[in-house]
């Protein structure tokens, strides 16, 4: 099948923004483009299925143990059909990218990245999933403005997309070419995939050294003169009772000490995963309404102006463009930000009546004789101009497992404070 009217192709979709489309090339070999510009992945026809490889697919799962597909370890079946859910049967294009320094450089290090790796450069790696790439054909158009013409090329291809392909999409609101995960403004595909690349490794910096910078003639001995003699250590006395002396109990002291610290040292070098934090359920609603808006409201107000904003002519001098990216690339980084809270977040009830104070309780205090309600909340909720205060605060830290009646003392950078528990719902 060729490329017909729902399906532009790469050199037309260049066209289509204003570019002049160069090429073609094959992919996995050089290209001559070696400053900045935009560039296209493409088959040379239509593929009705997704030519996923399930022994490839089984290969990267072997080889990367953090892969997950909805939170659990997957098949080969299983990831390889989620993979081919993404697959739309009209496209030829498989993937849309830029470079701010060289597309040969930046294609190139896609086709030498290995599947699973993050070097040379891993965008695009699920083309690595298909079973050839034989024939696959790369162009590309010289631009400085990468980031605006790769984000046209986006909406582009988005409108040569039929409602039947669209119909059966895994994920309808982030359309992208098979190979893409994510636009450059952050919006993501929802792929259920996580941990898919091997993890960069720990590069431990070598300790700091001190060179001193002695001017010529001026080293010692250079101009003739004997060499300084220096002062003899004496050893120390040796105690009677064959104990240690005091400065050799000393440094045996220190130096256990830095051998037990060494491992302790080492593991902080490593990146642990960060522990879930708990969120009331009232803040839990307020983050779920707060991303519903994002979401549902704001970012097809954005994106309706993105898009009037292009119809006004040149992308570089476009203010109105520049100013609607910025707050989109904004606004889908809240929207990130919020899902990832939610995701890993831990939802605890109130304290039940008669509890101690915990997250969730509304406690209230008498403090050197002002009385004071505060709510125990999750760090993301903290608010203390509306009596919100984190559990993990000093204050929030010493109320949490008190009760009625308990005094408190807690330490905060003014001094000393006395609280009295007198209430707690």
């Amino acid at each position: 099948m060729s490329p017909g009217p729902a399906n532009p192709g790469a050199a037309q979709l260049l066209r289509s923004v204003g570019l002049l489309a160069d090429g073609p090339g094959l992919w996995g070999r050089p290209v001559s483009a070696q400053g900045p510009g935009v560039f296209v992945v493409e088959l040379p026809a239509t593929l009705p299925t997704a030519p996923v490889d399930v022994a490839r697919v089984g290969k990267w799962i072997e080889r990367v143990e953090t892969l997950r597909l909805d939170g659990a370890r997957p098949t080969s079946k299983a990831l390889a059909a989620r993979l081919a859910a993404f697959w739309l049967p009209s496209q030829t294009v498989l993937y849309i990218g830029s470079a701010e320094a060289s597309v040969g450089r930046r294609t190139l290090a896609m086709a030498r990245t290995e599947l699973g790796d993050r070097r040379p450069y891993a965008g695009g790696h699920w083309l690595k999933t298909l079973r050839s790439l034989d024939g696959v054909r790369i162009w590309w158009s010289p631009t400085k403005a990468t980031e605006e013409y790769e984000d046209a090329l986006f909406d582009a291809f988005i409108e040569g997309v039929p409602e039947v392909d669209l119909a059966v999409s895994l994920d309808r609101d982030t359309v992208l070419p098979f190979a893409n995960l994510r636009r450059p403004d952050g919006r993501r595909r929802a792929t259920g995939l996580t941990g898919s690349l091997l993890a960069e490794p720990i590069v431990i910096p070598p300790p700091p050294t001190h060179v001193v910078e002695v001017p010529d003639g001026d080293a010692e001995g250079a101009r003739g003169e004997p060499p300084q003699a220096r002062p003899q250590r004496m050893p120390p006395a040796r105690p009677s009772s064959g104990a240690p002396a005091p400065a050799a109990r000393a440094r045996t002291a220190v130096g256990a000490s830095s051998r037990a610290a060494a491992p302790n040292a080492a593991t902080s070098r490593e990146a642990a995963p960060p522990e879930p934090d708990g969120l009331t359920a009232e803040g839990s609603t307020k983050l779920r309404a707060e991303l519903d808006h994002l979401v549902s409201v704001r970012r097809p107000d954005v994106i309706a102006r993105i898009r009037t904003a292009k119809e006004h002519g040149d992308l570089k001098e476009n203010a109105e463009y520049h100013a609607a990216r910025e707050e989109q690339s904004f606004l889908e980084g809240r929207v990130q930000a919020l899902e990832a809270r939610l995701r890993t977040a831990v939802i605890v009830d109130a304290p039940a009546q008669g509890a101690r104070v915990g997250l969730g309780s509304r406690v209230t205090v008498e403090a050197e004789g002002e009385t004071v309600s505060y709510t125990i909340v999750g760090a993301s909720e903290s608010d203390p101009a509306a009596g919100r205060i984190s559990s993990s605060s000093p204050v929030g830290r010493a109320l949490v497992g008190h009760d009625v009646g308990d005094e408190i003392v807690i330490r905060t950078p003014a001094g000393e404070r006395h609280y009295r528990i007198v209430a707690l719902v």
